[in-house]
């Protein structure tokens, strides 16, 4: 049975994306040339408000590849895939192809 995670307030759920180790000639790469630690936005909260009540929308949707940091967010396992579960200004940016 498929799990599905909705998450709340400005959280977003991050599905890391795994830079290969080798290319397709099968040459195994070093780990120091991977790319950026990036991940694909699985799912986002609705948002949240500030302290006059404002409310504040996510600035990621669904689908969009983004710049992580190297540590945070919380580490959550669901139907043996691994994500991680980062507030929204925790997101360092938006990548764009």
């Amino acid at each position: 049975m498929a799990k599905r995670l909705i998450p709340t307030f400005n959280r977003i759920l991050v599905e890391k994306i795994v830079p290969p180790s080798k290319t397709s000639a099968g040459i195994l790469l070093p780990e120091k040339s991977s790319q950026l630690n990036s991940g694909k936005v699985i799912a986002v909260g609705p948002g949240s408000r500030d302290k006059a009540g404002n409310f504040i929308p996510v600035s990621v949707k669904e689908g969009d590849r983004v710049l992580l940091p190297e540590y945070g967010g919380t580490q959550i396992k669901l139907d043996d895939k691994e994500f991680h579960l980062f507030r929204d200004e925790d997101i360092l940016g938006i990548l764009h192809e």
